[in-house]
């Protein structure tokens, strides 16, 4: 009889364990998500820290989840999208994929250039709108304000609309 009891006491722990690893796979069946993410994801779902590292340790050695990889892959998410490094640096804080690392993979898979690019074709299929500006400082302004929203940075900015005065 006292057998049965420590079978029945010893259930919970591993069933709240089995439990909080479906959940992380049910996660991570939608898209990639960092550890900091997947962390959160589980806490509002109830399950205590111990039972969360747990998970993240076993998440990590079947390769379930990657930080280096989620960057790799919203990096390309948010450059198809036509923002800016200065952009996708923020929203890798946000996410916590940003520090060294984050720089590094950042500036491996976005270079000047194609930030560059992707500012001359958002401005080019936004140049419509622009135009219907006359006063031309009014324009640079509000090209100006409209890069530097999509996070690109300054110099990008200064050079593309450089371009359209000549």
């Amino acid at each position: 009889m006292t057998e049965n009891r420590k079978q029945i006491s010893a259930a919970p722990a591993r069933t709240s364990h089995q439990h909080a690893m479906n959940a992380a796979v049910r996660i991570l069946t939608h898209r990639d998500h960092s550890k900091y993410e997947l962390k959160q994801k589980l806490r509002q779902r109830g399950f205590t820290s111990e039972v969360i590292h747990t998970v993240i340790l076993e998440c990590e050695r079947l390769n379930y989840i990657d930080d280096r990889r989620t960057a790799r892959v919203y990096i390309s998410q948010l450059k198809r999208k036509r923002f800016g490094i200065r952009h996708i640096r923020m929203a890798l804080k946000k996410k916590r994929l940003y520090g060294a690392a984050g720089e590094n993979i950042l500036l491996e898979n976005y270079t000047k250039i194609e930030e560059r690019e992707n500012a001359d074709e958002l401005l080019e299929k936004k140049m419509k709108t622009f135009d219907r500006e006359e006063d031309l400082k009014k324009r640079r302004d509000k090209i100006y304000r409209f890069l530097y929203s999509r996070g690109f940075n300054r110099d990008t900015i200064a050079d593309l609309i450089g371009d359209l005065v000549k």
